[in-house]
């Protein structure tokens, strides 16, 4: 059985962190793997999502 260890953090004021390979599904079902570290947007001011475009920092973005 193959394993598949994904980290994912909570950054502070800041994007949801995705350390590992994984899949992300767009709105129209194309899929695009990413390894490594990903960021993601959690703030929604990105005009880049799911990925984060540090759009947080100009927005004050603090949870």
């Amino acid at each position: 059985m193959e394993t598949n260890n994904v980290k994912i953090q909570v950054a502070t004021g800041g994007p949801l962190l995705v350390n590992g390979t994984c899949t992300i599904v767009d709105k129209d079902g194309n899929e695009t793997i990413k390894e490594g570290m990903t960021a993601l947007c959690r703030c929604g001011h990105s005009t880049n999502k799911p990925y984060c475009d540090g759009a947080h920092r100009a927005n004050n973005f603090e949870k």
